[in-house]
């Protein structure tokens, strides 16, 4: 395990170091001072350092009392930001609190609220789980309450994600198959409703279906995105040297900074970052699977999720595969909030993994047989 923690941390390491680099590149081209989003990348990065390491230390056990009051300030914030002069729009979405002169994203800080909330509620109810009301009615009360917000903001991205986190949760915590199917499906369908009457998200899924003759319109950055990767070919055109963020790539220093490693670096290192994000995942596995409780091993498991599956749906996005979303890369796309929020669960994660080398686990969820195998 304590090879697992190295490795793990050297990761994450690796990927911030690389986020700062091509942030310098990538950010180059939007300012006078070609050192904006660096500096204050830095600043935020400094803070999230000081973050993980006192959540590494802090036994994540004390996270159980901080379960409700955390997802009760993450649904205020995410109520502050859609009231007029609280709020800060941009680009048309309501996401962002401005306090003196930083803004953050209260949508940040809900992934980790309700990663705790979930853990908290189905360690808890673990014996009671395949109750209707405990097991079903009120976990998606908890998630229809954030996914709410979340959708009215409007960010269908993060949506999306932290829907999938919590139903997967649910699974792993033994929630059975049957309803969460057919749940999660009558919420699937209600999504897309909202999408069909809403004329800005339709025109994304036509510029995806059809992105030639959306090329000037929606489809803009997503053409660039694909030519960023093919001008990169193998090897990449050289550190700097990117074309596509001369405004071909608007969004090149947050959501599209993948095809920026793509074109500079090459197909080589792209597929790197792929590896790295995929070796996080297995190794967030492992710190779950030998978390010393379910509350531990829960919220592992919800971490480990929160931060791969956003990955994986930032490199689904900016290589055509699904609708384009507004979701930042982990650890490498510019963001203050997103920094913070995600040095804190890599603090957790390490935490966990420490606890469970002082003591044996108690038994681990086994979401496939009978839930539980003692060890």
């Amino acid at each position: 395990m304590r090879r697992t923690i190295s490795l793990f941390i050297a990761i994450v390491l690796i990927l911030v170091t690389l986020g700062v680099l091509i942030l310098a590149s990538a950010s180059s081209a939007k300012y006078d001072d070609a050192a904006y989003f660096v500096k204050r990348q830095l600043i935020w990065l400094a803070l999230s350092f000081c973050a993980a390491a006192f959540a590494a230390r802090l036994d994540y056990r004390l996270y159980q009392k901080m379960a409700i009051p955390a997802a009760v300030i993450a649904v205020c914030l995410l109520v502050l930001v859609r009231i007029p002069g609280i709020g800060t729009i941009i680009n048309g979405s309501y996401r962002w609190l401005r306090i003196g002169p930083i803004t953050v994203q209260p949508s940040e800080l809900s992934k980790l609220a309700i990663i705790l909330l979930f853990s908290w509620w189905l360690s808890r109810n673990q014996r009671r789980i395949d109750e209707l009301k405990r097991g079903i009615l009120i976990p998606f009360a908890m998630l229809g309450t954030f996914a709410f917000l979340l959708v009215i903001e409007p960010d269908f991205g993060t949506t999306m994600l932290v829907s999938s986190v919590a139903v997967s949760m649910m699974f792993l915590g033994g929630v059975s198959v049957a309803p969460l199917l057919v749940t999660g499906l009558v919420g699937l369908l209600g999504v897309l409703v909202m999408i069909f009457k809403n004329p800005e998200r339709m025109s994304r899924i036509l510029a995806f279906l059809d992105p030639q003759k959306y090329e000037q319109d929606k489809a803009w950055q997503l053409i660039n995105s694909l030519r960023a990767f093919a001008g990169g070919d193998m090897g990449g055109v050289g550190f700097g040297n990117s074309m596509q963020k001369y405004h071909y790539l608007p969004e090149a220093h947050t959501d599209f900074i993948f095809p920026i490693i793509g074109e500079e670096l090459g197909l080589v290192a792209s597929l790197s970052v792929v590896f790295m994000y995929s070796m996080l995942f297995i190794f967030g596995l492992r710190i779950a699977w030998n978390a010393r409780d379910d509350f531990g091993r829960l919220l592992a498991y919800g971490i480990t999720l929160m931060i791969t599956i956003q990955a994986l749906i930032n490199f689904a996005v900016v290589t055509g595969c699904v609708p384009t979303k507004g979701l930042a890369l982990p650890f490498i796309s510019y963001g203050g909030s997103s920094l913070v929020v995600s040095g804190v669960m890599i603090g957790i994660l390490v935490n966990i993994a420490h606890e469970s080398i002082k003591a044996p686990s108690k038994g681990a969820t086994n979401p496939f047989k009978d839930r539980v195998r003692k060890v």
